[in-house]
């Protein structure tokens, strides 16, 4: 199995740990997709996606119904998507995906969060550069092979597919996203979630003290309402 599959593997259980959390964050996702292709799932492949995500970690469908009609007030102001770019101590690279009404606040608590850890905050394309931007999909596994979908979907750009307990998982780069969900959709496929990650090409070994030093960042950064996803390039393990 290659990247992706241990990356996956490694982030399981640490990717929407506060339920509260996750509803935050698709709420904001929500209103994203409704700006950019209005509030109408069947005409907005964004959306279709998103409610899709919400399903997979238990979002109440009234509470679905809800942000949707909420971000399709014309007073609801929008989210921008905004990419931060620094380092941890010990030399680890970390990309940090935040959606944000207030860049003027997420800039300050972004940078203040880095020197509070002993880390430093870049320019723009001073780490992206070491992550491959990937998609994904998790599909429902029932009565297909995973060898069988990879050989298929090739040639809508897939790379990687495995399965785990949950469904079978296909990797493809991130521009393959429109082609893999509309193929998906036409086969009728049911597509359980899907979404987007920054793998790094490369991990860096630290020692559990200096761990402990970058994961003091990361803390602080998942915690922070603007903040949607984090990535790095320490070595995780996958016990």
């Amino acid at each position: 199995m290659g990247r992706a599959f241990e990356f996956r593997k490694a982030r399981k259980m640490k990717r929407w740990a506060a339920m509260s959390k996750a509803f935050t964050r698709i709420g904001k996702d929500i209103v994203m997709a409704v700006k950019e292709g209005g509030p109408d799932p069947a005409g907005n492949s964004r959306l279709r996606a998103v409610i899709q995500n919400a399903k997979a970690v238990n979002m109440p469908k009234d509470n679905i119904e809800r942000a949707i009609k909420k971000a399709s007030d014309k007073n609801q102001g929008d989210y921008k998507e905004v990419i931060f770019e620094g380092y941890a101590p010990h030399g680890i690279a970390v990309l940090v995906e935040t959606a944000t009404d207030n860049n003027t606040r997420t800039v300050a608590n972004v940078r203040s969060y880095f020197n509070k850890c002993d880390g430093s905050l870049g320019t723009s394309g001073s780490v992206v550069f070491m992550f491959d931007h990937t998609c994904n999909f998790r599909i429902n596994s029932e009565g297909l092979d995973p060898e069988e979908i990879e050989l298929e979907f090739i040639d809508f750009g897939a790379e990687e597919v495995f399965a785990d307990d949950d469904g079978i998982l296909i990797y493809a780069p991130f521009e393959s996203f429109g082609a893999i969900q509309a193929e998906l959709e036409a086969r009728e496929i049911e597509i359980l979630s899907s979404g987007f990650e920054r793998i790094p090409q490369v991990t860096k070994p630290l020692t559990p003290e200096q761990a402990t030093d970058v994961e003091k960042l990361l803390e602080k950064l998942d915690d922070d309402d603007d903040v949607q996803n984090v990535y790095h390039t320490m070595e995780e393990s996958t016990e």
